[in-house]
């Protein structure tokens, strides 16, 4: 089944502008290039109607929504997008209010803030809002943005916890399911700063079919036609291919032993490179011009 809508997910600490501060023209001015050029700039690019579209900003996996939400609204007023507003979903039951799935019908994009994914699965996953998502994603001109654990928490496989320090211990890292927006993925965030790869390397070693896919900050991927990846922010994207290690010892040591893998192949991806989830093939944007 091709999919119509179009995924973005993002790494985290998108760098938005932080228009909480008191000084706002001075911190603006700090962030035009990055709105001018940068993700949440894309997201609206990429949207149905552009600055017109129609956002909902979910801040359901926030502990500070009253706090994330506005401050994502005030980011995408400044980019020219002002149909834009915060549906504020905290307890499951909140899922399935006729007025709360008549604004999702409505929207044109969703922007998932970060947080906590296992509190964002749990309120949102097999409900009825959940339901009506999917299919929009899957039948419609429709977007799905997440950053940090909406991110994490867009593909069937979800990480939701695990020792950065001590993630290639057997055991420590934790995987559930996710929303199910792309299957086939495995997706980690906060990836270079916090030091995750060994998070990622045990979640594709235990299930080697699964791209493990592992998004610095302020970067992401555009997701198309559920296959076609473009690299997108100003860091970089780490790929876990594990088809071909050659052996492991994950199923002989005990729990807490450290692993070993034998021949993990890894691409990293930089803004404008693509990656085809169906060839498993990758092309680099500035050797393709040159080569063009």
């Amino acid at each position: 089944m091709k999919i119509q809508g179009k995924l973005i997910i993002i790494g985290g600490a998108v760098d938005r502008g932080s228009f909480t501060e008191t000084n706002v023209p001075t911190d603006t001015s700090k962030n035009l290039n990055f709105f001018e050029a940068g993700i949440l700039k894309r997201i609206i690019n990429e949207s149905k109607h552009k600055e017109l579209s129609r956002i909902e900003v979910i801040t359901t996996a926030s502990i500070i929504p009253k706090v994330i939400g506005p401050e994502y609204i005030k980011a995408f007023n400044h980019l020219g997008a002002n149909n834009a507003d915060v549906l504020y979903i905290q307890k499951r039951e909140q899922a399935s209010d006729p007025e709360v799935l008549e604004r999702l019908k409505a929207a044109d994009v969703i922007m998932v803030t970060g947080g906590d994914q296992l509190r964002l699965t749990s309120i949102l996953g097999g409900t009825l809002f959940d339901s009506i998502m999917l299919d929009k994603y899957r039948n419609s001109d429709f977007m799905y943005a997440g950053t940090s654990a909406g991110a994490a928490a867009a593909s069937n496989n979800m990480i939701y916890q695990g020792s950065s320090s001590e993630a290639l211990l057997k055991g420590e890292v934790k995987i559930t399911s996710g929303l199910g927006l792309i299957d086939g993925v495995i997706i980690d965030t906060h990836f270079v700063k916090r030091g995750r790869i060994g998070r990622l390397f045990q979640a594709v070693v235990g299930n080697p079919k699964v791209l493990g896919i592992g998004l610095g900050e302020d970067t992401g991927l555009l997701i198309t036609n559920g296959c076609q990846m473009e690299a997108i922010g100003s860091g970089l994207v780490i790929l876990v291919d594990g088809r071909e290690i050659k052996d492991t010892n994950l199923t002989q040591i005990e729990i807490g032993k450290p692993i070993s893998i034998n021949h993990l192949v890894t691409h990293v991806m930089s803004k404008y490179d693509k990656y085809d989830l169906e060839t498993r093939k990758m092309s680099i944007r500035d050797t393709q011009n040159v080569e063009n």
